[in-house]
């Protein structure tokens, strides 16, 4: 699986289960947010490392801005839709 599909795998059992949830979230209030979120995910089974995190949401944006518009520079900048990490969390803190 890919960045995003363990993203996405993780974001599905933590919206099911509200203790991970909660320790996930937890996550956020560490010194080094990313690394804990990270050292939490691979505790799970889920290899995900900071610079992988940060790099495939990179990769997606620049690939998804090629494939629009012939890539140019008048390709539409999507706030935010580079940057998985706070996406990830946006989805499990707008939860119920």
């Amino acid at each position: 699986m890919n960045i995003a599909e363990q993203l996405e795998e993780l974001q599905v059992k933590a919206l099911r289960d509200k203790e991970l949830r909660a320790s996930l979230l937890e996550t956020r209030r560490a010194a080094d947010p990313i690394g804990a979120f990270c050292e939490k995910a691979r505790s799970m089974g889920y290899e995900i490392y900071p610079m992988e995190l940060i790099v495939a949401g990179e990769e997606f944006y620049a690939s998804y801005r090629r494939s629009t518009n012939g890539g140019g520079e008048n390709s539409p900048k999507l706030k935010g839709e580079d940057d998985f990490y706070e996406m990830f969390f946006s989805v499990l803190e707008a939860a119920p």
